[in-house]
């Protein structure tokens, strides 16, 4: 069966979670508190050398890690990845964008703030700016549209509504961001995210 080492406060392993739920895949979840340090421990660096979360291990013992990577991976032969050459490149270019300029940002700030503990005024405000900089950048993708790549809910979809859904945990207000906040249902919807 597939494994999947998680953290169930993590945007990233939930990503691959609700994957798994949508396509309706078997698999067996092993919680990985990342703040222990077992992601650090011999047995898990064997398995994963960047001691990350979240990493799977196929049924056939292959292990693969990064939150993207996977959704690829899961998502090859679905609507989720698009026929459309120029479509699917789209979708790469926000997966690729949300690891490097969005989670960084917003989910940065939500772990400092919600799960760290850290007061507002001890956070770098450089990631307060650059956070709402990647929420006006959603903002601007989706004008006059409802998905962000493509005319379907793609894992481009999935991968940044899961932080996004979340940013006010890191005091992010998403009141200037209409459509984001219209994307988020619909995207919540597509994947019965609760």
């Amino acid at each position: 069966m597939l494994t999947v080492y998680g953290d169930i406060r993590s945007g990233n392993c939930l990503k691959v979670k609700w994957l798994l739920e949508w396509l309706g895949r078997d698999y067996h979840w092993i919680e990985t508190d990342v703040t222990s340090g077992v992601t650090r421990s011999p047995q898990f660096l064997a398995l994963n050398p960047a001691g990350q979360t979240p990493m799977v291990v196929l049924e056939d013992g292959r292990p693969l890690a990064q939150s993207n990577a996977i959704l690829v991976h899961m998502g090859e032969g679905t609507a989720l990845i698009s026929a459309d050459p120029y479509d699917r490149a789209r979708m790469f270019e926000w997966l690729f964008w949300e690891q490097y300029s969005h989670e960084p940002c917003i989910a940065v700030v939500r772990f400092q703030r919600a799960i760290a503990g850290r007061a507002a005024e001890d956070i770098d405000p450089r990631l307060i700016e650059k956070g709402y900089a990647a929420l006006a950048r959603l903002e601007a993708g989706l004008e006059g549209r409802d998905w962000l790549a493509g005319e379907a809910v793609s894992l481009a979809d999935l991968a940044l509504v899961a932080y996004t859904r979340v940013a006010h945990e890191g005091d992010f207000d998403l009141a200037a961001y209409p459509k984001v906040r219209a994307w988020v249902g619909r995207v919540e919807q597509a994947f019965g995210i609760r």
